[in-house]
């Protein structure tokens, strides 16, 4: 639904994007790794702030990188100066790691995300929604009837906020590099 007057105004107003301003694309080559390490690391400050360890909120740039290409990573871009575009969210699906898998992420017909986060002062203007549509989209593409997540347990905030848009528990488990019990969540798609 496009935004009203009164909502662009407010957008302009905040120097915040209307939603129909924000693309959501793959991840090129070029895209600079540096900008999404600090978006990551300024969307994960909550936890940070909370005393755990996420990966993600702590990751350098060889990390990102890494991560970044070794998946489907989705980003959320808004027009910036110059009309060069700004990093302001990011996604990563059926992320390959070097370590461990829930046995969830592991069952056919499962996809799962990872490395999600949205520009702090961007929050709540659906930018976060646009790249979970995409990847829960590109899951169906891939044949997944489920798509799964893991998430810090201590962050009750995120854990409404994935009870909100249907996912549900599954199980806990215990990534090697956090400081935390996780849960992993999935939707039927």
């Amino acid at each position: 639904m496009p935004p009203t007057s009164r909502q662009s105004e407010a957008h302009r107003d905040t120097g915040t994007p209307p939603p129909e301003q924000v693309t959501v694309r793959r991840y090129l080559i070029d895209d600079p790794v540096t900008e999404i390490t600090q978006l990551l690391h300024r969307a994960y400050a909550p936890q940070v702030e909370m005393g755990l360890k996420p990966l993600a909120g702590r990751q350098d740039d060889k990390t990102t990188l890494d991560r970044v290409l070794n998946s489907e990573c989705f980003l959320a871009t808004i027009a910036g100066e110059g009309g060069r575009e700004r990093i302001v969210g990011i996604i990563l699906l059926n992320e390959h790691e070097r370590v461990a898998f829930p046995a969830f992420f592991l069952r056919p017909g499962v996809s799962h995300f990872a490395m999600f986060g949205v520009e702090p002062g961007l929050q709540g203007l659906g930018i976060g929604r646009r790249l979970l549509e995409r990847t829960e989209a590109r899951a169906r593409e891939l044949g997944a009837q489920e798509l799964a997540l893991s998430m810090a347990e201590p962050d009750t905030n995120l854990r409404a906020y994935y009870d909100k848009r249907g996912y549900r528990f599954i199980e806990h488990w215990q990534w090697p590099y956090t400081n935390y019990r996780s849960c992993i969540l999935s939707k039927t798609l």
